[in-house]
């Protein structure tokens, strides 16, 4: 199944893919995003009020995208893309007993991952795998579910991660995923501060994924837009960290926490002022006999 695991220490990524794995491997990110951002999920949440606990909202994102799934069952083979620390893979695992696979690019996330699955008894189900989603170390049509969560956007060539997503899901198969993105209407000058600071030149549009997946052949099921948890979600972080800035600054560098309070709140505008999009895309590929 794995066809290019004999590979995986001489792998070399994209610019931006390694733009992207540099950033998360640091001390500085990897401390921040784990004592702020909810520990186990680093994407965005779900929030029933603006002052809910970050942890709990992204919890409800993982909990709603699988209600989004028919038959998630001990039988479901799952790959996630940009898997982070794998908190949606344990999910699954424990909620469904799915085997999942966890790619991710940041080896340092991976370990923190690997040793939360042993802490938690599902790592006989969560295989956690070093790799970038622009080139799957998989075989052709070999998950039931291709699962991602805000990671699409650190890519530098969209269309093929979404190229390999496609190649590795089977005929009846859904690909469903979140992803900041840009309104398809936004002006070229509007997210320039985001794009500064994540070094990327464009995000996605829903616009640029409708049309992408439909080329690849995939039907689409759903997209549940819920784009104003850009602004809630962005500024919740903010909060907590500025709630929280001593301590996090024990292992955080004071000029990162500066930083990263900056870009917060380019976030919170732009969610504000309509520029970005965020939702749940289910997609479904036809059985071959449809296509």
């Amino acid at each position: 199944m794995n066809k290019l695991m004999d590979q995986v220490a001489y792998r070399t990524y994209s610019p931006a893919v390694e733009t992207a794995r540099e950033y998360y491997n640091s001390d500085d990110a990897d401390n921040f995003y784990s004592l702020v951002w909810g520990g186990e999920d680093i994407h965005v949440g779900l929030y029933h009020h603006p002052r809910e606990a970050v942890y709990d909202a992204s919890r409800r994102t993982i909990a709603e995208m699988a209600t989004r799934l028919p038959g998630l069952d001990a039988a479901t083979r799952v790959l996630d893309i940009g898997a982070g620390y794998g908190g949606s893979a344990r999910y699954l695992a424990h909620r469904f007993g799915c085997r999942v696979t966890a790619l991710n690019l940041s080896e340092r996330e991976n370990e923190r991952g690997r040793r939360q699955n042993r802490e938690q008894g599902v790592d006989a189900l969560v295989e956690v795998i070093d790799g970038s989603f622009e080139d799957l170390p998989f075989d052709d049509d070999a998950f039931d579910v291709v699962w991602s969560q805000d990671a699409i956007l650190h890519s530098g060539d969209r269309r093929k991660v979404l190229e390999e997503a496609v190649r590795v899901l089977r005929p009846g198969g859904h690909f469903i995923f979140t992803d900041p993105m840009q309104d398809d209407d936004c002006p070229s000058e509007a997210l320039a501060p985001i794009l500064a600071r994540i070094h990327l030149e464009t995000l996605g549009s829903p616009g640029f994924y409708r049309e992408t997946l439909a080329e690849l052949g995939l039907e689409e099921l759903a997209f549940d837009d819920a784009s104003e948890m850009i602004a809630t979600h962005y500024g919740r972080i903010h909060e907590v960290l500025t709630e929280h800035e001593d301590e996090v600054a024990q292992v955080v560098s004071r000029d990162y926490i500066e930083r990263m309070k900056r870009g917060l709140q380019h976030w919170v505008e732009g969610g504000r002022n309509g520029h970005l999009r965020w939702g749940i895309f289910l997609f479904r590929k036809p059985n071959r006999a449809a296509i």
